[in-house]
């Protein structure tokens, strides 16, 4: 007599399972500007962005205010709830229109041990998010206002992970740019001009972003 189909473990769809809700995990829809969660609020889940895109900012004892990280499609976000942090260190923001799949913390840790497709692709999420983290504290220290500028645009426009030339993406703040690069509104509007009339940049019902201005990161 052959043995049950039910004796073995069926194939775990890592996409079918960062897509659907189920025990333990549900998808949220969030409107443009809504919090997702603000810094200093309980920490009891991990999110994954399915759609749309998410500011972290974090906040200082003063009041001043300073963006992280933008996140898009495939990023995981909140992970530090695995890692016995309490509290969110960051405020979550939805700067479009967004879906996120929102998976409790018990259900994250039970998911990454027993399924290494899962651990393996988050595994892979963190490793880039610290390579990422590195790259941007080298830029802050070593790199001119307008290389980091350049920088920031190319990454929002998620470039070399596609093959597409040139990348629309949405309209984002001059204000918002300004705190990811460092600098004043008024530098950011003086090099966002720059790169407009050069060809990298164009404003056509959001911002277009050409590869070419990789020139400007990669200029001596």
């Amino acid at each position: 007599m052959a043995k049950s189909q039910f004796n073995r473990k069926s194939a775990f769809d890592v996409e079918n399972y960062l897509g659907t809700a189920g025990i333990a995990r549900k998808i949220v829809s969030y409107r443009k500007g809504q919090i997702i969660f603000s810094q200093g609020d309980e920490s009891p889940s991990v999110l994954y962005l399915q759609q749309g895109a998410v500011k972290l900012t974090i906040t200082s004892s003063r009041g001043k205010e300073a963006v992280i990280a933008l996140l898009y499609p495939g990023d995981f976000f909140g992970e530090g709830c695995i890692a016995g942090q309490p509290l969110r260190g960051a405020t979550a923001t939805a700067v479009e229109a967004t879906v996120v799949l929102e998976i409790r913390k018990q259900e994250m840790i039970r998911v990454i041990h027993e399924e290494h497709q899962f651990s393996d692709r988050f595994v892979s999420h963190m490793l880039k998010r610290n390579v990422r983290v590195e790259e941007d504290l080298a830029d802050q220290l070593f790199n001119s206002s307008e290389k980091r500028l350049a920088r920031t645009l190319l990454l929002i426009a998620r470039y070399g992970k596609a093959d597409q030339p040139e990348k629309i993406v949405a309209k984002i703040s001059q204000e918002t740019l300004a705190e990811m690069v460092g600098t004043t509104r008024s530098r950011v509007s003086f090099f966002m001009n720059k790169f407009r009339k050069l060809g990298y940049i164009k404003y056509n019902g959001g911002l277009q972003i050409n590869s070419s201005l990789l020139r400007v990161v990669l200029r001596d």
